[in-house]
């Protein structure tokens, strides 16, 4: 993804949530800085960093909760701070912690929350959907202070989607949920989005990457890129990987005209005794070139595969390189792509 202009940087255009040059501190501490976004109508985006990060502090400042410190959001060109009440009913949210009443029912929850966003028509209709839907059907009757936590996160995000929102900022909506609801959970918003919704999510499960448009890696308050989760994978080695196992060991010495092709990024690594990662410009084109060079070399091989990186090994790579750069004094924040 190519870095945003300068033209969008200052208005966010005609996009459903944008931010530019966003920041916050706190006691003159920032917790996020210079954090460039923005998300088109119909998409589901994740941002994805360590504890700490500023995920949640970003969102409030999205949401207009928090005033920023330096910069600017606003949702459908509209300053997030400066949302009238009658705007805001078109925003979903999930918090972190949820904003429940502990001596009220699940139902009588919703039905606040439904309430709140003047929902009269068809009300009881639409909570025993969202109620059906969470799993939390049978347990209507119960008091908030009666269920376990993971039954209150499941109630909150309900309450999250009660009005029916274009737009929804959701802060963790499967931590601490079992993998089968995560499943049913995603999607129904992969459903939301092909109609039209937009859908912002922070997540601590990495792997959820793979169901969004987009994803953006945070690390100590700044973004460092947002690209699509195919390219989060090849951020990880700046590249294709290709692993090969040799019939012998191999020395890095045997390896250094390999290291010199043209279509080889970075020198080979040994990631095990006989096994080898390379990374590459192109895994299709280089499988072929790669096994040539081998028997030119006179290196048997055993096996030539390419490497598929999954999203936890991506996060962990570009996390790291990013915090050697910033202990190096070199700018890591971006506005475009990961790599």
């Amino acid at each position: 993804m190519c870095p945003m202009s300068s033209q969008v940087k200052e208005s966010g255009g005609d996009a459903a949530i944008a931010c530019g040059d966003l920041g916050k501190s706190f006691d003159g501490v920032p917790v996020v800085r210079n954090v460039d976004l923005r998300i088109d109508p119909g998409r589901i985006v994740a941002l994805i960093g360590p504890s700490g990060c500023g995920k949640t502090t970003t969102v409030r400042l999205l949401t207009g909760i928090y005033r920023p410190t330096t910069g600017w959001a606003r949702i459908n060109g509209i300053d997030a701070d400066r949302l009238t009440d009658r705007q805001r009913q078109g925003i979903g949210y999930l918090p972190q912690l949820p904003a429940l009443f502990p001596d009220l029912s699940l139902w009588e929850n919703l039905s606040f929350h439904a309430s709140m966003y003047g929902l009269r028509v068809r009300r009881r209709r639409r909570l025993q959907q969202l109620l059906t839907w969470v799993e939390l059907w049978e347990h209507r009757g119960k008091r908030i202070r009666d269920v376990s936590g993971g039954m209150q996160r499941r109630l909150a995000l309900a309450a999250s989607f009660v009005h029916d929102p274009p737009t929804l900022f959701l802060d963790e909506p499967t931590a601490g949920i079992d993998p089968i609801l995560r499943a049913k959970f995603w999607a129904r918003f992969r459903e939301l989005r092909e109609n039209g919704r937009t859908i912002l999510v922070t997540t601590q499960y990495v792997g959820e990457a793979a169901y969004c448009d987009l994803v953006g890696l945070l690390s100590d308050g700044e973004l460092l890129g947002i690209d699509t989760p195919d390219n989060l994978r090849r951020a990880a080695f700046a590249g294709d990987v290709i692993d090969v196992e040799f019939a012998r060991q191999v020395e890095a010495e045997e390896l250094r005209g390999i290291a010199a092709l043209e279509f080889v990024l970075a020198p080979p690594e040994e990631v095990e005794p006989r096994k080898w990662r390379i990374v590459v410009r192109d895994a299709d084109v280089a499988q072929r070139e790669l096994a040539t060079a081998f028997q030119h070399a006179g290196l048997s091989v055993v096996d030539l595969q390419e490497h598929v990186v999954d999203f936890d090994e991506a996060f962990v790579r570009v996390i790291e390189r990013a915090r050697r750069r910033r202990a190096e004094g070199v700018q890591v924040s971006a506005g475009g792509g990961l790599s």
